[in-house]
């Protein structure tokens, strides 16, 4: 008796995940990170037909500003905003004035997201009462969506946190459970989790994501996305390793441009419903022609300007790439 024909992955995604709204599971998901390089545009076809399907055409614009630069205690070993490596950034703060102009800028490109984030474990009541006060600024001059990046909270800072009227709370799970002991030593990847599940109980929208490229197996690339899906976040921000000088991953390669454009297909297909947003590193890891193969392979979301200690594209560059895409920035008063 001859053996049943294996359907073919990609076939089988068409049926599940574009036609029912399925998310991909983790073993599909490292099915796709294995594709050869000459079933790329294939991937990221389907992916893009996906996000069109479930999401639609509009594409949410973030920018984000770093209240509290460096000085963190944490050893996140990506990140040159922590005080225990050598790493040129040193401890900043904002003051509300420039909080305030950093958002009009921010609505000027037509972004409806505008992210405050604070480089520390969680937030002390000097930095909330800042938060506080720079949220209401904001709010008294201009109309957008802001959300916060303040560490690992308590359940009393996440109520207090609602009751200003953050709209999304970012807090990224970085990496696979599996590998996160290599990424981080002084917190853990269950603690991350548990404020994002406070967060949600409080009625605030959930960003989380990660960084890709920080020596993780494609195993633990898939183990990742099937972690997201589980948690079921309203955006997941997308990153790409940019070495950080004086960082333990200051000397790792840069992920591969098919390897980090396959990531994006696969994150959508293991998230077809969700924000999957565009953030750090795409500028080096995949260049102009990458970042626009992204935006037609499942993207629907981007941080415009730079980020918080790295340069990103002009914000002009974006808004005019998405033009050329026929792709409309989604209206705030269609996020509210």
């Amino acid at each position: 008796m001859a053996a049943p024909v294996q359907t073919d992955i990609l076939e089988q995604l068409r049926d599940s995940v574009l036609e029912r709204g399925d998310p991909a599971t983790s073993a599909q998901v490292l099915e796709l990170l294995r594709l050869p390089d000459d079933r790329l545009e294939e991937l990221l076809e389907l992916a893009h037909q996906v996000r069109m399907r479930w999401c639609g055409p509009e594409v949410e614009v973030e920018g984000i500003i770093s209240l509290k630069t460096g000085g963190c205690p944490e050893d996140c070993h990506f990140c040159s905003q922590s005080g225990l490596f050598a790493s040129p950034v040193r401890s900043a703060w904002l003051d509300i004035p420039m909080l305030v102009e950093a958002a009009k800028q921010t609505a000027k490109t037509g972004a409806t997201e505008f992210c405050i984030v604070a480089a520390v474990r969680g937030p002390d009541e000097r930095l909330m009462t800042q938060v506080a006060a720079g949220i209401q600024a904001i709010k008294d001059e201009i109309d957008i969506n802001i959300a916060c990046s303040l560490g690992m909270l308590t359940a009393e800072q996440v109520d207090r946190l609602a009751a200003m009227g953050v709209h999304r709370y970012n807090h990224n799970l970085e990496t696979a459970r599996s590998y996160f002991p290599e990424v981080v030593t002084t917190h853990t990847w269950e603690e991350r989790w548990e404020t994002l599940r406070m967060v949600r109980e409080a009625g605030m929208e959930v960003c989380c994501g990660g960084i890709v490229g920080m020596g993780e197996t494609v195993e633990q690339r898939a183990e990742f996305a099937g972690q997201l899906a589980e948690l079921e976040p309203d955006e997941v921000p997308l990153n790409f390793l940019n070495p950080r000088p004086g960082t333990p991953f200051g000397d790792l390669e840069l992920m591969p441009a098919a390897d980090a454009l396959r990531t994006v297909a696969a994150f959508r297909l293991a998230l077809p419903r969700t924000v999957l947003r565009f953030a750090g590193g795409r500028e080096l890891t995949l260049g102009d022609l990458g970042a626009r193969k992204g935006l037609l392979g499942g993207i629907n979301a981007v941080i415009v300007g730079n980020y918080l200690t790295t340069l990103g594209r002009p914000a002009e560059a974006d808004i005019d790439l998405l033009g050329e895409l026929s792709m409309p920035v989604k209206a705030l008063n269609q996020t509210l």
